[in-house]
Parts: C-alpha cells; sequence; structure tokens
C-alpha cells in the first residue's frame, strides 16, 4: 500500500508517463531515470527486472539519484512531442515510397515525366507496361505516398493552429533557419526554458557539447557528445545550414571557422552558438539582434491568416519585446507607426523604408510581409 509518505523510481519505458500520471497522486515523489544513465543497474554482472528494482530503490534510499531523474513533460508538451515524431514517421514513409519508385525507374531504364510524384501523373505510374507484381507494387507505392501528404499536411495544420497560440515563436522565427516548424520543434524539445539556469545546460541537453577529459595536468576535448534529443539537436544543423547559405553575419562565420575545422565542424559549431541564442531569446524574450525586419513577418503569415485566428494572432503578439543593445547602441528609440514592439532600431529604420516601397505585381517577401503579417497588427 503506497503513501503520500513513499517514493518512487521507474525506469524509462515505454509506458513510463502512463506510471508516471497514476502514482504522483498517491506518493510524495515520483522519479523517471534513463537506464543507461544508472551504470549500477546496467553494468551489473547479474541483471533481472527484480534485482534492477532493488538496486535502484536502494539507490533512492541513499539519495544517489539527484540529478539523474528524467524530466517528465506536461501533457502539451507530450503532444506536441508526439506530432512532431509522427510527422517525422510521415516524411520517412514518404522518402521510402519514393526511393522505391525511383528504383523501378532504374530497373525498367524509364524516362519520368516533369513532377513524377504529383497526383497529376499518377496515371502514367499506373499504365506502364509492367508486371502484374510491379503494377501492385507500384499501387501500393503510390498509395502510401497520397496517404503520407495527407498526413504531414494534416498534422502541420494542427501545428499551425497551435502556434498561433504561443507567444514564443515570433521571437524565434527571426533567428536564421528557424521558421515555424523548426521553432515548435526546439520548442517541444526543450519546454520551459527555465529548466536551463545558462545556455551551456542547453547545448548539453542537445549533444552539441564536446566530450571533456580534465584531470591533472590533462585536458583534452574531442567530437560533441551526441547525448542529449536527438530533434533538438538535428533541427539546429538544419538551421545552421540554412544560415551559413542566406544569412551574411552566419557567412562570414562559418568563413571565419570552416578553414581550419573543415565545412562539418563548422557547421556544428554554428548550431551550437545558434542554439545559445535560442537560450538568449527566449530567457530575456529579446528579439535577435541579427534578425531581418524584410524576413520576420513572412513564417508568420501561415499563422496569422488561419480563418477566425488573426485578431487574436495579432493581439498575441503586440508585446514589450524591444531589443535594447540594438537601442542603446544606435540611439535610434523611436518605432514608426505600426512595427511591431519586438522590431527596435534599426530594425525599424528598415521596415519604414520597407514600407515605402510599392508592391509589384510579383508577390516577394516584402509584399508578402505588407500583406500580412504586419497589415494585421496596424489594424
Amino acid at each position: 500500500m503506497l503513501t503520500l509518505q513513499d517514493a518512487v523510481v521507474l525506469e524509462m519505458t515505454t509506458n513510463a508517463y502512463l506510471f508516471y500520471d497514476t502514482l504522483l497522486p498517491h506518493v510524495c515523489r515520483v522519479t523517471v531515470v534513463h537506464p543507461p544513465n544508472v551504470t549500477e543497474v546496467t553494468k551489473a554482472h547479474v541483471k533481472t527486472d527484480k534485482k534492477a528494482a532493488q538496486a535502484l530503490a536502494q539507490l533512492l534510499a541513499a539519495g544517489m539519484l539527484k540529478g539523474k531523474g528524467v524530466w517528465i513533460p506536461p501533457h502539451e508538451i507530450r503532444d506536441l512531442r508526439a506530432l512532431i515524431a509522427r510527422r517525422g514517421k510521415m516524411v520517412r514513409l514518404s522518402t521510402m515510397a519514393m526511393n522505391r519508385l525511383h528504383s523501378l525507374e532504374h530497373r525498367n531504364h524509364l524516362v519520368l515525366p516533369e513532377g513524377p510524384f504529383s497526383p497529376e501523373q499518377r496515371a502514367w505510374w499506373e499504365n506502364l507496361p509492367l508486371s502484374d507484381t510491379e503494377k501492385l507494387l507500384v499501387h501500393s507505392d503510390l498509395e502510401t505516398l497520397e496517404f503520407a501528404r495527407t498526413q504531414v499536411k494534416e498534422i502541420e495544420e494542427l501545428l499551425k493552429s497551435k502556434s498561433a497560440r504561443d507567444e514564443r515563436i515570433p521571437l524565434l522565427v527571426q533567428l536564421p533557419g528557424v521558421a515555424m516548424l523548426t521553432a515548435i520543434t526546439i520548442l517541444a524539445a526543450i519546454g520551459d526554458i527555465t529548466r536551463f539556469p545558462n545556455a551551456k545546460k542547453l547545448v548539453g541537453y542537445a549533444g552539441l557539447g564536446t566530450n571533456v577529459h580534465d584531470s591533472g595536468m590533462t585536458h583534452t576535448s574531442g567530437r560533441i557528445t551526441k547525448a542529449g534529443r536527438k530533434d533538438l539537436r538535428y533541427a539546429m544543423v538544419n538551421a545552421a545550414n540554412h544560415a551559413t547559405a542566406n544569412h551574411p553575419h552566419w557567412k562570414k562565420e562559418l568563413e571565419r571557422l570552416e578553414p581550419h575545422l573543415g565545412r562539418s565542424k563548422a557547421i556544428v559549431a554554428i548550431a551550437r552558438k545558434l542554439l545559445v541564442a535560442v537560450w538568449n531569446v527566449l530567457t530575456r524574450q529579446e528579439a535577435d539582434r541579427f534578425a531581418d525586419p524584410q524576413n520576420v513577418g513572412s513564417p508568420l503569415i501561415p499563422c496569422s491568416r488561419l480563418p477566425g485566428r488573426q485578431e487574436e494572432f495579432a493581439r498575441r503578439q503586440v508585446g514589450d519585446r524591444v531589443h535594447p543593445r540594438a537601442v542603446g547602441s544606435t540611439g535610434h528609440r523611436a518605432r514608426p507607426a505600426g512595427t511591431p514592439p519586438w522590431i527596435a532600431g534599426p530594425q525599424a529604420s528598415a521596415l519604414e523604408a520597407t514600407d515605402r516601397k510599392e508592391m509589384s505585381g510579383v508577390p516577394n517577401r516584402s509584399a508578402l510581409l505588407r500583406s500580412g503579417y504586419f497589415r494585421t497588427l496596424r489594424d
């Protein structure tokens, strides 16, 4: 019989969240540990469920599991993680189906039409002179591709509707390489930013910190640990690749690091710097000082145009999010009328100059910026 004076320790398994939610109201605390972090259990010569449970109970009673517990996210973070994980599986499923169709193309020396995997080309695939077995496989792959794409579209629509209610999204999308889905992935992986007292803790959580051996007069460091959340690490590396290709500041940073690190290590180093920027942006609730005002609003347009969400989304973005260093370093303290409060200084001046441009018939980022998100704010 459990009482409110008891403490429980669990291994992180498939149903750990269920056991945690069930036990928490009946005990004083529930600690969930990741088995690889408890060497007394994983390296035991005789390891059974009974002995592992006994070892965990003894370690908990001795106070040796402090700092080894796994953070249990709230239900909304669990839902976000589940959606992002399912989207990743559907993307991989569609990629596998397309790879199988490409393999069929190579085997039969086919010449693919333009946009071979678009819905309009489905009849072309099904009318190919193939054997009955290959026709069945092609039909199966086309059905798989259509199913996966439909699932991805539905999941993305739900994620966009959730992002419209999150006030941290407008801050994160200002970082180069961080679009809407990347921002949601980062927030789902991090959860509450106050869990990390400094940026170094967040870097270690993502597995982007280096292995270190420091003993006596010997100090060496090696590759990144990769001992953390893979989705967060993957998102930051993708953001780093995009930033170095499109943003002037990070282009220069890559040119500085690449000669002595190589491109791959330089990208990882920039991903780590971007993650430090993420920590500062979320902790201080300030805009990124390297943000390009012409590109800030574009990733937000899909959310601001959700049916019935425009006014609500616009109201949620208005807040005191001025970058103090951007203001203090230039002397520009006044913002143009209608400028969101989280854009200041030279960014505001650049935005005012953008607003003076006339819209052409070709939709570009400036046109989208004016016609979408910021027009909603001014209204």
